[in-house]
């Protein structure tokens, strides 16, 4: 004991009278045993006998290695923990007044503030949390270092050590969720094959129905046009014949066509049927072409006093006509 005391004043400076001060340090003062003053970095004087330095004081940042310590979690798993802790002093009187031993004073704040906040937290929160864990180690610290004169800056988790069991159970873990990871993707990469490949036939059966579709509606299109230029061909070649008529020789050349088509429907007979109708003057080729001629110009005047509906009736009479013969005598 008297060696550690004889070391600590002999580590101290002695008075001089005429003392430098470095930068970043603070002297603590006593006069006559009681605290006088706190030097600062500079040229200072002292009154021999009367004035002695009892404190110097470090005004840089301090790092303190925190030793690895046992604390128990939240979910009872036994740690392994070591730290850093940064601190610097601030008001040099506290700091050497307030606590005997400042850095050891707040080592053991440090590792009994760690078991507190170790506590409250679960093994994989530790984990999760350093930084959260960090700042609540900070905040504590500086709440009951503040009479002692220091300010804790910052404190860093070094290690953490966990029991072999504990460590083999959170390998398995972590492959197992890897595994669940994996099948989830898997799943998810077949759900989008399986709707891409559902969205692939509905757009092909909605492109061949478009298809079929515009198919019919051309098709149509066209049978329309076919019809329609059937019927202004039949109506251009009405008009023709009608023009042809009321010129020179234009009954002439009637007769001529209806004796043309006499014989061609004579020549068609028992092809499509077995029943017959003959006329009994079928030889008689002038007196049907005098007949036919005399029913046209009956219905060409007729044409001028009838209304286009009654003309069309006075026409399917001899069509009607013949046609019910025909089934009278179709055995």
């Amino acid at each position: 004991m008297f060696l550690f005391i004889l070391f600590y004043f002999s580590y101290l400076p002695m008075n001089t009278v005429i003392l430098f001060v470095p930068q970043q340090e603070a002297w603590v003062v006593e006069r006559m045993g009681r605290f006088h003053r706190i030097l600062e970095p500079g040229l200072n004087f002292l009154i021999p006998l009367l004035d002695r330095i009892r404190y110097v004081q470090s005004l840089k940042e301090i790092v303190i290695d925190v030793p690895e310590q046992s604390a128990v979690s939240l979910d009872n798993v036994t740690l392994q923990i070591d730290g850093v802790l940064y601190l610097r002093i601030l008001d040099p009187f506290k700091a050497s007044y307030g606590v005997e031993d400042p850095e050891y004073a707040v080592t053991q704040l440090a590792q009994t503030t760690m078991r507190s906040e170790l506590g409250k937290l679960t093994l994989d929160k530790v984990f999760r949390e350093r930084e959260s864990l960090n700042s609540n180690m900070v905040h504590s610290i500086n709440q009951a270092s503040d009479e002692w004169g220091i300010r804790c800056l910052r404190y860093e988790i070094k290690d953490i050590h966990v029991p072999p069991r504990v460590k083999e159970s959170m390998q398995m873990q972590v492959e197992a969720e890897r595994k669940k990871r994996a099948t989830v993707l898997e799943s998810e990469g077949s759900r989008e094959a399986a709707i891409n490949v559902a969205e692939g036939r509905k757009r092909a059966q909605i492109l061949a129905s478009e298809g079929e579709k515009a198919e019919q509606i051309n098709k149509a299109a066209g049978e329309a046009q076919a019809v329609i230029a059937k019927a202004e061909a039949k109506a251009k070649a009405i008009r023709m014949l009608s023009e042809a008529l009321t010129e020179q020789n234009g009954n002439a050349a009637a007769s001529l066509s209806v004796a043309e088509q006499y014989v061609s429907a004579f020549s068609n007979l028992a092809k499509q049927s077995n029943t017959i109708l003959l006329p009994s003057n079928m030889g008689d080729i002038s007196g049907m072409v005098s007949q036919a001629m005399t029913i046209y110009s009956t219905l060409s005047k007729t044409s001028q006093k009838l209304p286009p509906k009654e003309l069309q009736e006075k026409m399917e009479e001899p069509l009607n006509h013949l046609e019910s013969s025909e089934e009278q005598r179709t055995p």
